[in-house]
């Protein structure tokens, strides 16, 4: 039996070293792989020095979690891996967890990830989704730690770590690289129920996740991909005639932040000159740019602005 484990780091030195330092008390014999998607920070030479027994890809590019991820998934594949574990590199696993997922034996399970910064509180299982609202009703999501003590079956598990069987991977393909960051792990899930694989979160299987350290640009970061990929994910997977309600609301929405945007700017002029409403304007313009984008067919990283500091 062969064990995969799928680390993707993009100048998350630190968090990456912390999260090998936890898979070398994992008890389950299991072989890493940390794909470094173009890091900048020294990341891969660190890892080849702490670690030598880790497995390390260099893509020279920031591929975006999907792709990047694929890499790794793809290297597993061509080593014959029997169990594919994609774990995020901001987290610390406990030393059991393989053997609590190889307990359950279900094609696709999810482990019960707890906020780092606060260990007595779920990050969140995965979701639910929601035809009429067009979006994941998330479970779980900081509820307490002693919560969730049940395996329950989702439409999808949280990517931070998922545990799947090859065959899955064969069957269903990889990731979405359009994705690029947000929405990939669900519409993966997702196309993997379609085809009868069971989703499972395994309440046992647990580990600790620094929230949010992927989104680096704060919320405008987050609302671009949400917006634009939340689109995406509902013309692969709804119906024509949800795609046309769906898409209508998101652009009747859109249309009012624009009307959100424009009062903001003729407000501007005329008022301190805060970090936050320079936030909330960059909000604004990361959603319509999200939703612009998506209609233009632009996938892959979000424009560049973005992401650039705001002066307090």
């Amino acid at each position: 039996m062969k064990i995969y484990i799928i680390i993707l780091n993009w100048n998350g030195k630190e968090d990456t070293l912390q999260c090998l330092g936890s898979l070398e008390e994992v008890s389950t014999p299991h072989k890493v792989v940390v794909v470094d998607n173009g890091s900048s920070d020294g990341s891969a030479m660190a890892f080849s020095t702490a670690f030598p027994k880790v497995h390390i890809i260099e893509t020279g590019e920031n591929l975006g979690y999907a792709e990047g991820n694929n890499v790794g998934i793809r290297y597993a594949l061509e080593e014959k891996a029997d169990y594919i574990f994609v774990l995020n590199n901001d987290t610390v696993v406990t030393k059991d967890i393989l053997e609590k997922f190889l307990i359950r034996d279900v094609p696709i399970q999810g482990g019960k990830a707890l906020l780092m910064d606060d260990p007595f509180k779920i990050d969140h299982l995965g979701g639910s989704w929601n035809a009429k609202e067009g979006s994941f009703k998330l479970v779980g999501a900081n509820a307490p730690a002693s919560a969730w003590t049940n395996p329950i079956f989702l439409d999808y598990v949280c990517g931070v770590a998922i545990f799947a069987k090859a065959e899955v991977f064969k069957k269903v393909g990889f990731f979405d690289p359009r994705f690029f960051l947000f929405w990939e792990e669900s519409d993966w899930c997702f196309r993997a129920k379609k085809l009868g694989f069971a989703t499972q979160v395994c309440p046992e299987a647990i580990l600790f996740h620094k929230k949010s350290a992927s989104f680096s640009g704060g919320t405008p970061h987050t609302c671009y991909f949400w917006w634009r990929n939340r689109l995406l994910w509902i013309e692969k997977n709804c119906s024509l005639k949800e795609q046309k309600h769906l898409k209508k609301a998101i652009l009747k929405e859109s249309l009012h932040t624009f009307k959100l945007l424009l009062l903001k700017y003729l407000q501007f002029p005329f008022s301190k000159k805060t970090y936050v409403r320079r936030l909330r304007i960059r909000f604004y313009r990361a959603l319509l740019a999200g939703v612009r984008d998506y209609y233009l067919r632009r996938f892959g990283n979000c424009p560049g602005w973005i992401i650039q500091g705001i002066k307090e």
